[in-house]
């Protein structure tokens, strides 16, 4: 029996919306793991400069990338979707261990296989400093983000 993670392709609005939503909540848990789970055992990925492909390169990546990024916090919000196709945009707040608050803006492509895993991951994302006062994402750190936070478009982000 092959890994299936509902919602499937190809989608359909609402299932696109579902699918972006498991997405945030997983990378919000900051447990690389899980997080793999969410992608095929050969997953092709781009983030920034890195080129990565498998999950244990990904759990590595995040093991890596979450140790650097401390009290992260990540929106993201469906911005198309064709077929098994979906675009995003996301931004993410975090501080070095330095004590320096980031936002971080990006744009992802993904692509699933016919059981609704992630098979390539295409991100492009800037750095933007921040003051400790103008972070906007504010929730605890212990799970996933409330239904009742508001959303990038919400925060004119």
């Amino acid at each position: 029996m092959s890994e299936s993670r509902p919602p499937l392709p190809p989608f359909t609005e609402e299932t696109a919306i579902k699918k972006v939503r498991a997405a945030e909540d997983g990378w919000n848990s900051r447990d690389p793991q899980r997080v793999s789970l969410a992608y095929t055992p050969d997953s092709l990925w781009r983030n920034r400069a890195e080129f990565l492909q498998g999950r244990p390169a990904i759990v590595a990546f995040l093991a890596r990338k979450w140790t650097r990024e401390l009290d992260y916090r990540l929106i993201k919000e469906l911005w198309a979707f064709t077929g098994n196709r979906i675009a995003v945009r996301f931004a993410y707040e975090w501080r070095d261990d330095s004590g320096h608050w980031y936002r971080s803006y990006g744009n992802e492509n993904w692509e699933f296989d016919e059981n609704g895993l992630m098979a390539r991951r295409f991100a492009s994302i800037n750095d933007l400093p921040i003051a400790e006062a103008d972070r906007k994402f504010h929730w605890d750190q212990s799970g996933p983000r409330p239904a009742d936070h508001p959303s990038l478009s919400d925060l004119g982000l």
